[in-house]
């Protein structure tokens, strides 16, 4: 049942295609391959969960998530990011980032990932 929708935002086409291939069974998954149409996207399509690269033409991943954690609409939206980058890790944590995946990354690791936020999400801690 595809009860929980993911937007992937990533500039390389191969790349989302195949995240697509691998959430599509589970997952209303929604790409998006313009880094100046994520807030947008995002805004419109209110996902349960973000994928988001880090390295992006004109805006950064990073810039994204800033703009999503000061957005009272966004700001719980778990972000999962992704890098290719030796400093990837970091910069997803600064950013705000609740997980991060190094690319080359590995499929099981990448969808326990998503099941672990997504659980998160519906299974609240108290404060």
């Amino acid at each position: 049942m595809k009860n929980k929708k993911i937007l992937v935002c990533d500039d390389d086409q191969g790349i989302l295609e195949m995240l697509e291939l691998i959430l599509e069974d589970e997952y209303e998954v929604v790409l998006e391959p313009n880094s100046v149409n994520a807030l947008t996207t995002i805004q419109r399509e209110s996902p349960d969960l973000v994928l988001l690269d880090i390295w992006m033409p004109v805006i950064s991943g990073d810039q994204i998530l800033g703009q999503l954690r000061t957005n009272p609409a966004t700001t719980s939206i778990p972000v999962l990011m992704y890098s290719a980058s030796t400093e990837g890790k970091s910069i997803a944590q600064v950013a705000g980032a609740n997980a991060f995946l190094a690319k080359p990354f590995d499929i099981t690791q990448l969808l326990d990932s998503i099941a672990s936020l997504l659980e998160d999400q519906s299974n609240p801690q108290p404060a």
